[in-house]
């Protein structure tokens, strides 16, 4: 259930500049997820979001390295809903379900190319960007390139967006989602 303060905004009572970019989310999935519902009380951060996405998913990074930046930010920052949708988007893309069981729990990846993503990843996170000179060549050798690396703190931007936003509201599960509830480990 999301915070009692912020509104599940419909086309109707969102704020005029958010119910385009509604419109076209409910457009594209045939739905309008309860966390475009929340994020729309402010019409910049749901565009924000949404615009910074798209660029991620053009980035040079595949889908699936995508997911893995995802998850490690998802899984994190502790976000149910992030973790819950990316699970459902790596499993309609039939993913190795190792690979997800992996991720969700911010495991090993049983891909060393991967792993070394994660930890990556990881390390922007935990350095604020700075990452330690081995950490950047350990990311390198493992056959990633420069470019990949600034792609990283793309997704990292993105996805602190959707899941700060998202626990901010205390976004709710959709239901088609909650086969892939998540709860971070204790």
């Amino acid at each position: 259930m999301s915070r009692p303060v912020f509104t599940a905004h419909t086309l109707d009572t969102a704020p005029a500049a958010a119910r385009a970019t509604m419109a076209g989310v409910h457009r594209n999935l045939g739905h309008l997820p309860a966390a475009v519902a929340l994020m729309a009380e402010s019409p910049e951060l749901l565009k924000g979001f949404l615009t910074a996405n798209a660029v991620f998913e053009a980035s040079d990074l595949d889908p699936i390295a995508r997911e893995v930046v995802v998850f490690t930010v998802a899984t994190r920052n502790e976000c149910h809903l992030c973790v819950a949708m990316h699970t459902a988007a790596l499993t309609r893309q039939g993913a190795d379900p190792e690979l997800i069981d992996a991720l969700r729990a911010g495991a090993e990846l049983p891909d060393p190319r991967l792993e070394a993503l994660r930890r990556f990843t990881r390390a922007v996170l935990d350095h604020r960007g700075a990452v330690p000179d081995d950490g950047l060549d350990a990311f390198l050798a493992a056959g990633w390139q420069p470019r990949h690396a600034l792609d990283v703190v793309l997704g990292v931007g993105t996805y602190t967006i959707s899941t700060f936003a998202n626990r901010l509201t205390a976004a709710p599960l959709d239901p088609p989602l909650a086969a892939y509830a998540w709860e971070p480990a204790a």
